[in-house]
């Protein structure tokens, strides 16, 4: 009998309108144009602006419902900025699609939140829990940035990407594993948000720290240039992979030099590297399913390709996994085409 497994059948993206270049930073902040494209590789990004993290889930699933041509029986959603603390804006999501009483909630593991999400959704297919499910990440990161702070303010971006998992063998076309998932708590104070939780509602936290994210730059990059490279050799090793048999690598798009370190690390030509931060920036829990969506768009994945999907961010946390890609077309709204 051929194991259980969960497959991808459809792919979507979604970008708000409103698209910010560097020079509008430049005009406010101490920085340039020249410096934000030389260490970040960011020319632009979109900014939602009376869009919400939920509004932009719902353009996004539609877009992978459409592009799956099927419904689901859950809905997972992967985000940092929920609409509310309480409730959580996956049941919301699952309404506004029109999906009825679906299991539908959200998680929060930062930038590699979709990661984790995609690993949580095959496991309840191969658990018999669900037989597809609808895998958004979401976020409008900007939210959370400090517009003063001339480091973060120029990095992170808005959007939504989506993929439907489907039940069916590990034979499959679009077959999902295996996943490496991991965390390291003593460093999380690299990436942190330390207002507006618990902790400070208890005067634990100074009210001056406020709502506003606080990067350490040189740990994190780091951290993820480190914790990418390794991760990756594992999932592509219990995939029975060798790293140089990897035909894309999608990493969480939070800087170009972080990706094309990783793939040096890995030994593997630029041309398998995929990025889209040029003009999206740092999309948070949407940058990997953004990405994949933009890239089939631009002809960039091909049916049957090995290709490795990997994650890292606040906690500190990270994932990658590792799936043959289908033969499905991306719908994308607001995603250029190429």
């Amino acid at each position: 009998m051929v194991p259980r497994s969960a497959s991808v059948r459809g792919v979507g993206g979604y970008l708000p309108p409103r698209m910010v270049g560097n020079d509008e930073f430049a005009a406010r902040l101490d920085t340039s144009d020249e410096w934000i494209r030389s260490h970040l590789g960011i020319r632009s990004r979109r900014i939602a602006e009376k869009e919400s993290t939920s509004d932009l889930a719902v353009k996004a699933g539609n877009c992978a419902l459409e592009s799956a041509g099927t419904g689901v029986d859950s809905l997972v959603l992967a985000t940092t900025t929920p609409d509310h603390p309480v409730p959580a804006s996956a049941p919301a999501v699952a309404a506004r699609l029109g999906l009825g009483p679906v299991a539908a909630f959200d998680l929060n593991s930062a930038c590699s939140s979709f990661v984790y999400a995609l690993a949580v959704s095959a496991s309840m297919i191969v658990a018999g829990l669900a037989e597809r499910v609808l895998v958004i990440g979401a976020d409008t990161a900007t939210t959370l940035i400090d517009p003063a702070d001339r480091l973060t303010s120029v990095i992170f971006g808005d959007g939504a990407g989506a993929v439907v998992l489907e039940a069916g063998d590990a034979a499959d076309a679009g077959a999902v594993g295996p996943f490496v998932l991991g965390s390291d708590g003593g460093r999380g104070d690299l990436l942190v948000v330390p207002g507006g939780g618990s902790r400070q509602r208890k005067d634990l936290v100074p009210p001056q720290d406020g709502p506003f994210l606080r990067m350490e730059g040189r740990g994190v990059f780091d951290g993820a240039v480190a914790g990418m490279s390794a991760t990756v050799g594992k999932v592509a090793a219990q995939a029975g992979w060798r790293p140089g048999d990897i035909d894309r690598l999608a990493c969480h798009q939070a800087n170009q030099r972080i990706i094309d370190a990783v793939g040096a690390r890995l030994g593997l030509p630029p041309d398998r590297l995929l990025s889209n931060i040029e003009h999206v920036g740092n999309t948070s829990a949407a940058s990997v399913p953004l990405l994949l969506a933009e890239s089939s768009r631009r002809g960039r994945l091909a049916e049957g390709q090995r290709v490795v999907l990997a994650a890292f961010g606040a906690g500190l946390a990270w994932g990658a996994a590792a799936l043959r890609w289908p033969g499905v077309r991306a719908v994308t709204e607001g995603v250029a085409d190429g």
